[in-house]
């Protein structure tokens, strides 16, 4: 989730220079060709059912390609301050999707540490120089409803990545989940990706900004989702939730590192808050 957060705040020459949906689909195509090796079934792999692959396709569709859009769209609808105020839900509504789905107890140190997180990310969308921090949190639009709604969708989109998630690494290898959901990403954004891309001046684009389309395309595809399955095998879906409070963080501490924005005292405590979350998730329980 750091490096989630850290290469969003990253991309932001990227978004300029492409068109979003023909960013995804060279992300999803460059990452393709990088990991063609980790498709292959281990042999102590049992093979694929129907449910599976149903899965697996949903895994793609909702914390990929819906996911992307659903947020993309919705915060240049509604203010960046509202977005986050709404974003701040994913760790609880990822509780709650663990707990009906996949039937896990929720700890009360678990519930705690949820809540530590929205909490710490509510006062970072509320910070006065968050709206700065994010342009497109100034647009102004006439049905910002559409916008609230449209980041709600995406806050359901990424709960059901973790709950997926955690069902399918008990079924596959976090490698080949990573390669599966990647190649339907591909294929799902390739029909729009192929119509911006015939009317893209490609040479326009600077070596320098290809080289960084690249280290996105590893990190947004392969490096990133390896971690959270490998993750996810031993941790609980809910206490994994937690952890998404490190997006937005990592992003704004990035943003205040290598970007030169400014960093309020209100932003500090969210931070705080927020971490002290990770801690009470991740601290050892004590043993009988």
């Amino acid at each position: 989730m750091s490096l989630v957060g850290s290469y969003v705040a990253l991309s932001k020459p990227l978004v300029i220079a492409f068109p979003v949906l023909l960013l995804a689909w060279l992300r999803f195509g460059i990452a393709a060709l990088a990991m063609p090796h980790w498709l292959r079934r281990p042999p102590d792999e049992p093979a694929m059912n129907a449910r599976t692959r149903g899965l697996v396709f949903l895994e793609s569709f909702l914390g990929n390609f819906l996911f992307s859009i659903c947020m993309l769209f919705g915060v240049s609808m509604t203010t960046a301050v509202s977005a986050g105020v709404i974003m701040a839900s994913i760790p609880a509504v990822v509780a709650i999707g663990s707990r009906v789905f996949l039937r896990e107890a929720i700890t009360r140190r678990t519930a705690l540490a949820i809540a530590c997180a929205a909490g710490g990310i509510s006062l970072l969308a509320i910070a006065p120089s968050q709206a700065a921090a994010h342009p497109t949190g100034s647009a102004t639009s006439a049905m910002p409803w559409l916008g609230n709604l449209l980041v709600f969708c995406a806050v359901l989109c990424e709960a059901a990545y973790a709950v997926i998630g955690k069902s399918l690494t008990g079924k596959l290898s976090p490698k080949r989940i990573s390669a599966l959901i990647n190649l339907w990403g591909f294929a799902l954004s390739t029909p729009l990706g192929l119509w911006f891309a015939l009317h893209f001046d490609f040479a326009s684009v600077s070596p320098g900004l290809w080289g960084l389309l690249v280290v996105y395309a590893l990190a947004a595809s392969i490096w990133t989702v390896w971690l959270w399955m490998t993750g996810l095998k031993g941790v609980p879906a809910s206490q994994a939730g937690v952890f998404t409070v490190m997006l937005p963080v990592s992003a704004a501490l990035v943003g205040v590192l290598v970007l030169g924005e400014s960093l309020s005292s209100l932003q500090v405590g969210a931070f705080a808050l927020a971490l002290l979350g990770v801690v009470l998730a991740t601290w050892p329980s004590r043993r009988s």
